[in-house]
């Protein structure tokens, strides 16, 4: 039976974990080791983070608002609320880019609900 020599397989293995690996600090970047615990670690955090990062925009969003809405002399939720009351199907990342870049027009929505 002929000898397996595994040499080609397991480098090509190795280097495609180090090239994920490409911009960690220390021996992380450049032993297989170090670097393969850390990537999985690393795609663990990634996975998590993007259902986070929804989340904390959401909240970011909210906040502005809730500031815009202040200055046109309402509360956020009864801007909110008055809005699904006048069916104004406008969503809360455009009502931030609108309250944000153009607030006269912010100002006409929230005259347009009251």
């Amino acid at each position: 039976m002929a000898r397996v020599k595994r040499g080609v397989t397991k480098r090509k293995s190795h280097k495609k974990v180090l090239k994920l690996a490409k911009g960690f600090k220390g021996a992380k970047k450049n032993h297989y080791r170090q670097a393969n615990e850390n990537l999985e670690k690393s795609m663990m955090y990634a996975t998590r983070d993007r259902k986070v990062k929804k989340r904390e925009f959401r909240s970011h969003w909210i906040t502005n608002l809730s500031i815009a809405c202040e200055k046109t002399g309402f509360k956020y939720s009864r801007f909110i609320d008055a809005l699904k009351k006048k069916n104004v199907t406008l969503s809360r990342p455009m009502l931030y880019k609108i309250a944000v870049n153009d607030f006269e027009t912010f100002g006409k929505i929230a005259d347009f609900v009251r």
